[in-house]
């Protein structure tokens, strides 16, 4: 009876060495799949450029070095997304939803957005960002926290750079690297 309970332990046990192992073989066979793009940020409009932002809340202290910007403003954004840096380069996507100013002390928002990609075999799938945006940092990694469509279960980060700030319109347009990896479908 002894050698038959050793023989169950002893066979769990490899069970459960051969779960892990296929775990760690297939994160080890995870892919990275790279997407590269621009978001154009609209505040003010101009002839021919749309706002693309709506402020819907006016915070109570005014930033260091900004004035017009509060801790608490809080934004509802539907940013164009470009293969370049110029807003008549072609559309890949809308960057939708909010961030808000929720740094008392700093230039820092809380992003919450879709990216949300409308061409080709990514179409109508988006990867969901929720980060804290420090956004006078020349570079700044925000985690991608999920996705849906073509991107399901996806998780990575993407790396934000400012690539052009207007600070008489406050427009600006972000280069974006965005890394995915656990995607269901690629």
């Amino acid at each position: 009876m002894a050698n038959s309970k050793r023989s169950r332990t002893t066979g769990h046990q490899l069970q459960l060495a051969l779960v892990i192992s296929m775990a760690l073989v297939g994160t080890a066979a995870a892919t990275t799949k790279h997407f590269h793009f621009y978001m154009h940020d609209t505040v003010t409009a101009s002839p021919g450029n749309p706002s693309t932002v709506v402020q819907v809340t006016t915070g109570t202290t005014p930033l260091p070095g900004a004035p017009t910007t509060r801790f608490g403003d809080i934004y509802v954004v539907d940013d164009l997304l470009t293969k370049g840096p110029s807003p008549a380069s072609e559309a890949v996507g809308r960057a939708q939803g909010f961030y808000l100013f929720a740094a008392q002390h700093e230039l820092a928002v809380m992003h919450s957005l879709n990216f949300v990609l409308t061409k080709g075999k990514h179409n109508g799938s988006y990867v969901v960002i929720q980060a804290r945006d420090a956004i006078a940092d020349k570079v700044r990694e925000l985690p991608v926290i999920g996705g849906a469509g073509r991107f399901r279960g996806a998780t990575g980060y993407i790396l934000l750079r400012t690539h052009l700030f207007n600070s008489t319109t406050n427009n600006a347009v972000l280069e974006i690297d965005m890394y995915l990896t656990n995607l269901s479908v690629v």
